[in-house]
């Protein structure tokens, strides 16, 4: 089949999104299906690719008002007439997921929508932000799945709040899954090497991107703790974002810098090389709709500790995989941590190989089998006119007035820096404000 991905988020961009669209992209290619990819321009793309579009959608409309619908980019839709999709999937409901959404009815094509984020997290990103503007934020995305054909949502967690949510589609979860394949290469130790990280050391991991919304503050004070008790624990993090030079400050702050170590965004196989060098992968963020890097860890029998939370829960088995911690609390993050520290090499190896196992039931092929399901199903039904949603959708988007600065958030992490500490010289409790 022919099947049309639109996303604002693709390579090169780093993030759960775009690693998401290429997964997949890539599973539907190797089994013979044709996918066309609808992405926005972004520095430093590669020269040539196959079978991508590029649009000038998020940089051309910067600094608009946005009080109309996404125009669709000229140009686009010659291409798609001539790659004649069978099915369209749109992966936000903003930008390029409203151009995928005009398409879809102007051509009377199926249209797939993954939930992929829980908008309401970036609200912070935005001039003003409001409990209104979150609630808005909900009802503009459950407006827009309901006017999907189906809806992917990652976890068994994030389908439950979308049916709570009231979305009348289809909702079918859908986990983006790993290539065990890929996480059988690189090297542990080698990357401890390569980060002055010793042989010897007690290694703490967190992957991903180093914003507000990932509940860092929490982190990184309940790792600091943990250093300060076990003096051969050191803290590997992976990743870039707002918050880079705030952990940075934290850490010299606690006179801990020695044992901090960054490595900024990587790809295969470093990737694999980073969380073999991990002992232990920690996790605090409550804004996931899937632990894409829980999996991902796993997927090399590294062993986690993470909240209890949306995105975690499907994924870590506590006591069997690692630990899963129901108090937000920094003294039992730590303590957790300590637990861990001091299990006997049986215990350890026990948790590792639990771990992988976990991972095996999250592949890419599973989840693109499920996809491919779920695409055909799609095709065996009559095209379902919903106008007068539509209108009502278009009437919505009218009015919108934040659509840029949430969108260009969520897609540029543009969050302003600012200090753990602010106004106590490095010293005080942890600001958890961006």
């Amino acid at each position: 089949m022919n099947i049309l991905m639109m996303t604002n988020t693709f390579s090169p961009h780093v993030g759960g999104v775009a690693r998401s669209v290429e997964a997949f992209t890539s599973e539907y290619r190797k089994r013979g299906h044709r996918v066309l990819v609808v992405a926005p321009i972004f520095e430093n793309m590669p020269e040539k690719e196959g079978d991508v579009v590029r649009v000038p959608a998020i940089q051309h409309f910067s600094g608009s008002d946005f009080s109309v619908v996404l125009p669709i980019p000229g140009g686009l839709l010659s291409k798609v007439e001539t790659f004649k999709p069978d099915i369209i999937h749109s992966h936000h409901p903003f930008l390029i997921g409203a151009t995928a959404l005009r398409i879809a009815h102007v051509y009377e094509i199926p249209l797939v929508f993954t939930h992929h984020t829980m908008y309401e997290q970036y609200t912070h990103y935005v001039p003003g932000d409001s409990k209104a503007l979150q609630r808005f934020v909900i009802r503009l995305t459950t407006s827009y799945a309901n006017l999907c054909d189906q809806v992917f949502a990652p976890s068994d967690s994030t389908a439950l709040v979308l049916r709570e949510r009231q979305i009348r589609s289809p909702i079918d979860v859908v986990p983006t899954g790993v290539s065990l394949q890929q996480f059988s290469l690189g090297s542990g130790p080698g990357f401890r090497a390569a980060m002055d990280i010793p042989e010897d050391a007690f290694v703490v991991g967190h992957l991903g991107r180093l914003a507000p919304e990932k509940n860092l503050p929490f982190l990184t004070e309940a790792l600091a703790a943990f250093l300060k008790r076990e003096k051969r624990a050191h803290f590997l993090v992976v990743g870039t974002g707002p918050l880079h030079g705030a952990i940075r400050d934290f850490f010299a702050g606690q006179n801990l810098s020695s044992r901090l170590h960054v490595a900024g965004n990587l790809t295969q196989p470093l990737l694999a090389s980073a969380y073999r060098a991990m002992d232990v992968f920690a996790f605090a963020s409550k804004s996931e709709t899937q632990g894409m890097v829980l999996i991902e860890a796993m997927a090399v029998g590294t062993p986690v500790i993470a909240l209890d939370a949306p995105g975690s829960r499907e994924v870590v088995v506590d006591g069997s995989n690692g630990l899963l911690l129901h108090s937000e609390t920094v003294a039992e993050f730590s303590s957790a941590l300590q637990r861990v520290a001091s299990f006997p090499r049986k215990r350890i190896k026990e948790l590792k190989e639990n771990a992988y196992h976990r991972a095996e039931l999250f592949t890419m092929e599973r989840s693109t089998d499920k996809a491919l399901s779920l695409y055909g199903r799609l095709l065996k039904k009559d095209f379902e006119h919903r106008d007068e949603e539509y209108d009502a959708w278009s009437t919505v988007l009218r009015l919108i007035k934040t659509e840029w600065d949430l969108l260009k958030g969520v897609v540029e992490g543009g969050a302003r820096r600012r200090s753990f500490y602010p106004g106590r010289g490095g010293k005080g409790p942890l600001d958890l404000s961006r």
